[in-house]
């Protein structure tokens, strides 16, 4: 990307961000896009340049990654394996940003409750559902032409893009569930979970 798709890229990241940390803080309807727009750094009318709601704000977060992966995908070295490919890009796009890494670490408990309540929210599940479909045509597109597929055509550049996509989903709610207080646990777990769709999930 250039400079000026660099930093439009860079401010869309730190809005949405500042969505997702400021409703895991206080919950989504203390929320206001005044506030969202000031954590950024930015005007509300920015972030009406970006976004339409609050939820679409939440919600490309994770379609954003889903891009970078399709993206990473595309620059991994032609005669690697694809599933070898797919674990890379997919882990590359967890590495924490520096929207990320500017604020301290939050306690991982309080964190973890306030993302359940965030993703039970109506509109941000809507947003995130929207959101998947898009990464699927985006990642499987990827997956195409790493193959020599068709991804309007073949079941499998799609088949794998939504395998990802459930792998990541499973890892996240797993990584919820277990209670887990370092982040860096996240990409063990999707390395496992990439492994055991790429070996066909045999039974234990």
């Amino acid at each position: 990307m250039g400079l000026r798709e660099t930093k439009k890229q860079a401010t869309r990241t730190a809005l949405s961000w500042a969505a997702i940390r400021l409703i895991v803080e206080r919950g989504y309807d203390r929320v206001l896009v005044e506030d969202i727009a000031a954590a950024a750094g930015v005007s509300p009318r920015t972030f009406n340049n970006y976004f339409a709601s609050k939820a679409e704000a939440v919600a490309a977060r994770h379609r954003d990654r889903c891009f970078a992966v399709a993206d990473a995908l595309r620059g991994r070295p032609a005669g690697e394996p694809l599933w070898d490919a797919i674990t890379q890009a997919v882990l590359d796009s967890f590495a924490p940003g520096p929207e990320v890494t500017a604020h301290p670490e939050p306690d991982m408990e309080l964190w973890r409750s306030g993302v359940r309540e965030m993703v039970a929210v109506p509109a941000i599940q809507a947003e995130i559902l929207r959101g998947g479909d898009d990464a699927v045509r985006a990642i499987g597109a990827a997956v195409a032409e790493r193959t020599g597929l068709d991804v309007e055509r073949d079941l499998y550049p799609k088949l794998v893009a939504a395998a990802v996509l459930a792998a990541n989903n499973v890892v996240v709610r797993q990584f919820q569930a277990q209670g887990g207080d370092r982040w860096d646990t996240v990409p063990e777990l999707l390395t496992e979970a990439l492994g055991l769709i790429r070996a066909g999930l045999p039974q234990p």
